[in-house]
């Protein structure tokens, strides 16, 4: 299994962070026994003070490099990542993605019928990439700014609709599609540290629910909590290691 992430601030994250790919690194580690690897063409944590991708002051500096692999940027959405997508995937060999896009694009780029459009055009370059790629696709999880603004809010919710009849339209036997679960428990207060970015609780919680689709629907590993997520040694198999061969410049 090649994993990649893909996402917005929300998945990179910033200096000091964990990150929630963190949680899921550990979480496989704990409870997968078959080999896996994080791919990806990027590795570093936002830099708030220099506003660009260029910290590695992860929370834990004991978090490897090779597991640090993502295709994950500050202010990027679906409207990005599609262009990206198919030669990532091609580059990296990835098999498996975990997706976490669309806050940003209804945000400041697109509107709820638009960002579905763009999540169908990132399937059909990722596919035209690995035809038997699989994925897992988080729902949009309403941040404050759509708590206080009603019109915002509603195009979460519709983006939401939109999401689930693309996972249901697109998913086959051979290319599998998962809707994730919005997380159980996700109050902005405690999953977050600014009403948008994920806390160290928010971090396992999305962690969480990607775990338990994938446990759920493809036998990955166990439902997130069930093992001692903190432990970094692996149950088996290669863990987040290097790629086979020389690895592309970031």
């Amino acid at each position: 299994m090649r994993i990649m992430f893909v996402g917005d601030s929300m998945t990179i994250g910033s200096t000091g962070d964990f990150t929630w790919r963190y949680r899921m690194w550990q979480h496989l580690n704990a409870t997968f026994g078959g080999p896996y690897r994080i791919v990806g063409p990027r590795h570093a944590l936002h830099d708030p003070v220099e506003g660009a991708p260029t910290s590695y002051d992860y929370g834990d500096p004991g978090f490897p490099d090779e597991a640090r692999r993502h295709l994950a940027g500050w202010g990027e959405g679906w409207l990005h990542m599609a262009p990206l997508i198919g030669d990532a995937v091609r580059r990296y060999d990835a098999d498996t993605l975990l997706v976490s896009l669309g806050l940003i694009d209804l945000g400041f780029y697109t509107n709820a019928e638009q960002t579905a459009e763009n999540v169908r055009e990132f399937m059909a370059q990722a596919r035209a990439a690995a035809p038997h790629l699989r994925a897992v696709l988080m729902p949009v999880i309403p941040n404050v700014r759509a708590a206080t603004d009603t019109a915002f809010g509603a195009q979460c919710e519709r983006f939401n609709e939109l999401l689930a009849k693309a996972v249901a339209d697109l998913s086959t036997p051979g290319s599998p599609l998962l809707l994730a679960s919005v997380p159980g428990g996700w109050e902005i207060d405690r999953a977050t540290y600014d009403g948008t970015h994920p806390s160290e609780c928010g971090e396992r919680l999305l962690a969480g629910a990607f775990a338990d689709a994938m446990h759920q629907a493809w036998g990955v590993g166990a439902p997130y909590g069930s093992a001692d997520e903190a432990v970094g040694e692996p149950v088996g198999g290669l863990v987040g290691g290097p790629v086979d061969g020389p690895v592309p410049s970031p």
